[in-house]
């Protein structure tokens, strides 16, 4: 199963796609936030998609950006094809890393579990 990863800058997408890897899931970091492609996200064929995004005070809280609200609002435009294909939408500021991960873990069970139902 391939997921596939997008969201703004700071949302926990490099953090989320190391911790699924770890598990044994095959998981990919589209940069669709950086891209005027608005499906580049494709590229990869995921399974699942899942979107992450968190606020600018947290973003500014988990890392030291120079910019404000509108390259976010930006950021958030280019992400709007993703995220109306997303599987998830995951807001990140009030969750862990792992909460973030056990939420894609129990969707890819349910998602599993449903597919062995139809026999």
């Amino acid at each position: 199963m391939r997921v596939v990863v997008v969201g703004v800058c700071a949302s926990g997408k490099t953090t989320l796609v190391q911790n699924l890897t770890r598990m044994g899931i095959e998981a990919y970091n589209a940069a669709q936030e950086h891209s005027q492609i608005k499906q580049l996200w494709k590229k990869k064929q995921p399974d699942i998609l899942v979107m992450l995004d968190a606020t600018l005070a947290t973003i500014r809280i988990r890392r030291k950006i120079p910019w404000g609200e509108e390259r976010l609002i930006a950021q958030r435009e280019r992400l709007a094809d993703a995220r109306e294909h997303a599987d998830l939408f995951i807001e990140t500021d009030r969750l862990t890393k792992e909460e973030v991960a056990q939420v894609i873990l129990d969707y890819i069970r349910r998602k599993n579990d449903g597919s062995h139902n139809h026999s």
